[in-house]
């Protein structure tokens, strides 16, 4: 199957505003392509069936996913904050990026803790 990039549109505010829409709906924004280009076509989009968490050993695997995106997402909030201009240390936006960090931290710790994942 051949994939293809898409350009939502030219105005890079009309883009924006798409991207923002399905983050505020929790949408995967190619899924509503996907649905959007069904319409248009006829055809039926497919239907992606819902993960099976009955078993330990895929709970444990959709953990450790959370786990590595969230310690992704630590490392960039910590690169952001160091690179954080020597005016802006000690500020109200610093230590929003401190909270972060921290934040984060402790959900890994939490998640790592109570799932015992090495």
């Amino acid at each position: 199957m051949e994939m293809k990039q898409v350009k939502v549109s030219v105005e890079p505010q009309i883009a924006l505003a798409f991207k923002n829409a399905c983050m505020a709906s929790n949408i995967s924004m190619a899924a509503e392509l996907s649905r959007f280009m069904a319409g248009y076509t006829g055809s039926p989009a497919k239907q992606r069936a819902a993960p099976d968490y009955s078993k330990r050993r895929s709970r444990r695997t959709a953990i450790k996913a959370v786990i590595k995106q969230l310690e992704q997402i630590k490392a960039w909030e910590e690169q952001i904050r160091d690179n954080m201009p020597e005016n802006l240390q000690g500020s109200a936006v610093y230590d929003t990026a401190e909270d972060a960090v921290s934040s984060l931290e402790e959900a890994i710790d939490a998640l790592t803790e109570f799932w015992m994942v090495p």
